[in-house]
C-alpha cells in the first residue's frame, strides 16, 4: 500500500468524481472546481454527476474528500495535482481547447514547488512535451483515462489498463496509487513516453467510434435492402475474433469523448498519409445523414425525440447523437417534441420540451428514440429506433 497522499483534482466532472472517489480511500484527496454549487454538493457528500456507484460510494465509503473553489487551498501542500477539466474540440483552430488546462498547469507549478502535475484531460499528441518545456519542468506527466459515463467508477475500481506518460519516480507512484486503489488485481501497467500515451487515449476512442461506425453502416445496409440486422450482426458477432462489443445499431457515436476525440486524431494526422480515420469521422455524419431520411420517409407531422442523453445512465447532452438527427429533421420542416427529464426549461434550442410522458406519447406521430425503454412498450408500433440490444 502507498503512503497516504495529498492529491488535489481539478474539474468535478464525471472523470474528476470517478478519480476522487476512488482515491479517497487511502489518500487525502480536495476536488477543486469553479461551480460554487458543485462544491457545496461535494462536501455535503455527494455526486456532482450520474453514476449510482459514485453515489453509492459517497455514501458507504469512509472517504477523506472535501471540495474547494479556492486554488491557493487546493494547491497548497498537495502532492499530486490531477488535470480532469474538459478539452472541447474548436473547429476554428482544428484542435482540443487546452487553455483550461495549460491555466491549472501553470498556477499548479508557480503555487508549489514540489508537486506533480498529472494531466487526465485528452490533449493533442505532443502537448505534453509541450509544456514540459514552456515550464522547464519533468513535474508534469499525461496519464490517460478509459472510462465510459455512467461506470466511470466501476471503470477505475476495474480498469483494463493503466497507462502513464512517463518513466519517472512520480509516475511510478501515481501508477501505484491507481493500482492500490483498484478492486482488480494484477492491472498491467504500462510506462511509456507521454506522446505515446496520449496517442493510446486518441487510438483507442477512434477504434471504437470504428467500430460504432462499422455496425451502424451495416445496419444502414440492412434497412436499404429490407434484410434484418440482427441476423446479420448476430452471425457476424459470432467469429470470437470479431465479438458482441460495441455491436448494437445507434444514431451514431456521441457523447463528450468519441466526437473529439477522433477529430483531433485526424488533425494530428495532417502530414500523415490515412483515408480510414477520415473515414471514421465523416461515418457519423452520413449515418445521421441516412437515419434522418428514414424519419422523415414515414411522414410524420410532428417527431417526439425520447430523451437527450448520449447513452443510458448518463446525464450528459453533449454531442449526443440524437441532437443530430433533431437538426436534421428541423431543416425538413417537420415539427419536433422533445421529453427529457433531466432538463428543468420549456423549450431547447427553440424546441417545446413535453415534461408529460403520457401527453409527449399522445402528441408524437412518430417516437424517436436512440435507446428503447420499458416506458415506450405501450407505444411500440409508433417507435422508432435503431436499438436491438437494449445496451448502449
Amino acid at each position: 500500500m502507498s503512503a497516504k497522499l495529498k492529491i488535489t483534482i481539478v474539474g468535478a466532472g464525471f472523470v474528476g468524481m470517478s478519480l476522487s472517489a476512488l482515491l479517497a480511500q487511502h489518500n487525502d484527496v480536495m476536488i477543486l472546481d469553479v461551480n460554487k454549487d458543485r462544491v457545496n454538493k461535494i462536501n455535503e457528500g455527494k455526486t456532482t454527476v450520474s453514476d449510482l456507484h459514485i453515489e453509492k460510494f459517497l455514501a458507504t465509503k469512509d472517504l477523506s474528500l472535501n471540495a474547494t473553489d479556492n486554488a491557493n487551498i487546493a494547491f497548497q501542500n498537495a502532492n499530486f495535482v490531477i488535470v480532469a477539466t474538459p478539452t472541447d474540440y474548436d473547429p476554428n483552430t482544428n484542435k482540443f481547447d487546452t487553455r483550461n488546462v495549460d491555466s491549472v498547469v501553470k498556477a499548479a507549478l508557480n503555487a508549489n514547488s514540489d508537486l506533480t502535475v498529472v494531466i487526465k484531460s485528452t490533449v493533442p499528441v505532443g502537448h505534453t512535451e509541450f509544456l514540459q518545456r514552456k515550464h522547464s519542468t519533468k513535474r508534469v506527466i499525461f496519464s490517460p483515462e478509459f472510462l465510459r459515463e455512467g461506470s466511470a467508477l466501476q471503470d477505475n475500481l476495474h480498469p483494463s489498463r493503466i497507462i502513464v506518460g512517463s518513466n519517472c519516480h512520480a509516475g511510478k507512484v501515481f501508477a501505484s496509487l491507481l493500482a492500490d486503489a483498484a478492486d482488480k488485481e494484477n492491472i498491467k501497467v504500462l510506462f511509456v513516453k507521454s506522446a505515446e500515451a496520449e496517442s493510446i487515449k486518441l487510438f483507442s476512442n477512434t477504434y471504437l467510434a470504428m467500430r460504432v461506425s462499422f455496425f451502424n453502416e451495416l445496419d444502414s445496409y440492412a434497412l436499404a435492402k429490407n434484410l434484418d440486422s440482427q441476423s446479420i450482426i448476430s452471425g457476424v458477432s459470432s467469429d470470437h475474433r470479431i465479438g458482441d462489443g460495441y455491436n448494437n445499431p445507434s444514431f451514431g457515436y456521441g457523447g463528450y469523448c468519441l466526437p473529439k476525440d477522433t477529430r483531433q486524431l485526424l488533425a494530428n494526422y495532417d502530414q500523415v498519409p490515412q483515408t480510414l480515420i477520415d473515414a471514421i469521422v465523416s461515418s457519423n455524419s452520413v449515418r445521421k445523414n441516412f437515419i434522418a431520411e428514414e424519419i422523415v420517409k414515414k411522414n410524420p407531422k410532428v417527431v417526439g425525440f425520447f430523451r437527450l442523453v448520449a447513452k443510458a445512465g448518463s446525464d450528459n447532452f453533449r454531442s449526443s447523437a440524437i441532437l443530430g438527427i433533431i437538426e436534421r429533421i428541423k431543416e425538413k420542416g417537420v415539427g419536433v417534441l422533445i421529453y427529457e427529464p433531466k432538463l428543468n426549461e420549456s423549450s431547447f434550442l427553440g424546441m417545446e420540451i413535453e415534461t408529460d410522458l403520457i401527453r409527449f406519447k399522445k402528441n408524437s406521430d412518430l417516437i424517436v428514440a436512440n435507446r428503447m425503454s420499458e416506458s415506450l412498450i405501450d407505444v411500440a408500433e409508433k417507435c422508432f429506433s435503431r436499438d436491438l440490444y437494449g445496451e448502449n
